[in-house]
């Protein structure tokens, strides 16, 4: 953390977390505010830097409020507490108000501290909360709503070049050679051009991917049943929990669900900037982990780390592993050719949508025994899916695209998953709430990888609790118990009782359905099983298409510190988590990805997003933990559910599309 009171009055702090659109730096600055008991407009956010920020690894998980939060305030609190006594007064009883205590302020006394130190204190202020809780306006909104210039794609150094990347048309192949005379880079089938405009790039390239000879085979699975060939080994299987003992069984119900490849899908492709200053390479990224990537970079091309400076520089929404990593290795790669130059790379659509690493394709097969009231006796539970995390320097790897098509190749490892105490991957979420006698629970990650994979927004939590809460509906139409009703007996926590009861209100939950063709359904989980409660209503339209016709979302975040914000982050991923349930499917044939754009990858468009009722349950004395992530799963249990109540067929495999519906019905 880095604290530094500016001559103009001003408060600049750097923390080591980045925005992604999801608001963090606001609520950042809002802990900063009220811990140093200054007023929060002159509180300035720098982006995250190696050069001179803190290392706090991954801005990911639903983890920023809660670690990067928690630590920004007790170092707040510790500059507050030095700044005071430097005074001469005592932390504890001392009255700060905007910067300014006993006949000084801050900014007079802050050249004389030495603030440079790590500082980190209990807080000593006294009052309640003053800006934290409340909806303070975005600090990057502005900027955003009038097109000012603020992303990476933006970005115009001087003496800027411009460079694009020829991919290999396929995963497996191999570059045979390339026919033209033109400038072009090469290193082993890492192919790219760098010229004077965007346009003379664009048009470099287009020519220079004519004139490469490729020679390529079939590598990839069959498409329609990955379920197959994940389960079809090799695995690394673990068991994720076994407890408790089975009480009598009157009779067994068991079911599968799947989840295919998903891609991150941002609204723009990826972008950076790199440019060579003697020995030292600086990088501009939207990367979600700069230290880390400055580390795949050193990595990669087998450099110190200290000659490698990474800068953070917004760009399109990620959600997880994207491109990002991968376009910053690409400009470090072209700028070489021009040393002293920025080169700035820019991904096509094309590239973004079968390049970047996809969300896993997911399976797994749930059985439960019922005792003669229809209430579960024992429950069991195996997931099968590739490892959702392979990035920048995971598993002794750069991690990087471009690095595993130089000459001198560094593979790409396959992904591998989180362990139980960060969240798990493949198993996250695989522990059902509720309090079953005895339940069983393993995990198998897929060794071969034919699609590369990583990290996106909530790893195996969507599938995992989109399979729980679709089996627990089934469960209770099997028992001729209101699903609800169902999941109350047989929840204890109080908290995520709360949140079912309030998604339950919200969402008219009892009320008959008024048309024919109408359903609603309810999904529940809490993230990673220690983060947010999230219970999700869907109300869905299924008559001639499938429409969900609106969301209601009951939360506890634990302390809020900006409503608003958290609101923001549950419409977001329930309206994601929308489009995934319904839409979205990466396609390939045995050798190419072939959905390569927003027609043959469609995504929810802005009139089919639901209105979104977001519902906060108020938990002030509790830690804060994430939002982000929290709604994925419920939402697309709730939307599966409604389905299922609007049509009396259950579609177990998504996307739930009308061709699936169909299936059923037959």
């Amino acid at each position: 953390m880095r604290v530094r009171f500016a001559p103009d009055g001003t408060v600049h702090v750097r923390v080591g977390k980045v925005e992604l659109g999801q608001g963090i730096l606001t609520a950042l600055a809002q802990i900063a505010a009220e811990e140093l008991d200054v007023d929060l407009s002159r509180i300035r956010m720098l982006p995250a830097s190696t050069v001179d920020g803190p290392d706090e690894g991954l801005t990911a998980g639903s983890m920023s409020v809660a670690v990067s939060g928690s630590a920004l305030r007790q170092h707040c609190a510790g500059v507050r507490a030095r700044l005071v006594t430097a005074a001469g007064l005592e932390p504890a009883t001392a009255v700060v108000r905007d910067g300014a205590f006993g006949d000084t302020t801050y900014w007079a006394l802050a050249a004389h501290v030495d603030l440079s130190a790590t500082l980190a204190a209990p807080s000593s202020r006294s009052g309640g909360p003053r800006v934290v809780g409340t909806s303070a306006p975005r600090l990057d909104l502005p900027d955003k709503v009038t097109g000012r210039p603020r992303f990476v794609h933006d970005l115009r150094l001087p003496g800027q070049a411009y460079g694009r990347v020829v991919r290999p048309p396929s995963p497996g192949a191999v570059l045979l050679g390339v026919d033209t005379t033109a400038d072009f880079y090469l290193d082993g089938r890492f192919l790219g051009v760098v010229a004077e405009t965007e346009y003379a790039a664009d048009r470099a390239a287009e020519a220079l991917a004519k004139a490469a000879r490729w020679h390529e085979e079939d590598t990839l699975p069959d498409e329609d049943d990955l379920p197959a060939y994940l389960r079809s080994g090799p695995v690394d299987s673990s068991t994720v929990d076994e407890s408790g003992a089975p009480a009598p069984v009157a009779r067994w119900l068991r079911a599968s669900y799947s989840r295919p490849f998903l891609a991150h899908a941002s609204m723009a492709p990826s972008c950076a900037v790199a440019a060579w200053d003697g020995d030292v390479v600086r990088v501009w990224t939207h990367s979600q982990g700069i230290y880390a990537l400055r580390g795949a970079i050193a990595q990669a091309l087998d450099i110190p780390a200290e000659r490698v400076e990474v800068r953070h520089v917004e760009g399109a929404g990620s959600y997880g592993h994207n491109a990002a990593d991968d376009a910053a290795f690409d400009a470090v790669l072209l700028a070489r050719s021009v040393p002293g130059r920025p080169v700035q790379v820019r991904w096509s659509r094309r590239d973004e949508l079968t390049w970047a690493p996809f969300g896993s394709a997911m399976t797994a097969d749930v059985a439960a025994g019922l005792d003669a009231d229809g209430t579960v006796a024992t429950w069991s539970y195996d997931v099968w899916s590739q490892g959702h995390v392979a990035r920048p320097g995971y598993a002794g790897s750069p991690g990087l695209l471009a690095a595993a098509h130089l000459a001198h190749p560094h593979e790409l490892p396959p992904p591998a998953d989180p362990p139980a105490q960060r969240g798990a991957g493949t198993a996250r979420n695989a522990i059902p709430s509720y309090t079953f006698p005895h339940r069983r629970i393993r995990a198998h990650r897929a060794l071969r990888a034919p699609l590369r994979s990583s990290s996106l927004r909530s790893l195996g939590a969507f599938l995992n609790v989109f399979a729980i809460e679709s089996f627990m509906d089934e469960l209770a139409e099997a028992a001729g118990r209101d699903p609800l009703d169902y999941r109350l007996a047989q929840l204890t926590d109080p908290r995520a009782r709360a949140v079912l009861r309030a998604a339950a209100e919200l969402g008219g939950w009892g009320s008959p359905d008024a048309e024919e063709g109408v359903g609603r359904g309810i999904g529940f989980a809490r993230y990673k099983d220690h983060g947010a409660y999230c219970a999700v209503v869907a109300e869905v339209e299924a008559v001639h298409d499938i429409r969900v016709r609106r969301l209601a979302v009951a939360v506890d975040v634990g302390l809020v510190v900006n409503p608003d914000g958290v609101r923001n982050q549950i419409e977001g991923g329930a309206v994601q988590a929308t489009s995934w349930t319904l839409k979205e499917r990466v396609r390939f044939d045995r050798r190419r990805v072939t959905s390569v754009d927003w027609e043959s990858y469609p995504i929810l468009r802005f009139s089919e997003a639901p209105p979104v009722d977001v519902e906060l349950l108020s938990r002030q004395e509790e830690p804060s933990v994430g939002a982000g992530e929290a709604a994925q799963g419920p939402t697309a249990a709730a939307i599966g559910n409604a389905v299922a109540d609007a049509l009396g067929v259950r579609v177990r495999d998504l996307p739930i599309t009308p061709d699936r519906v169909l299936a059923a019905i037959s």
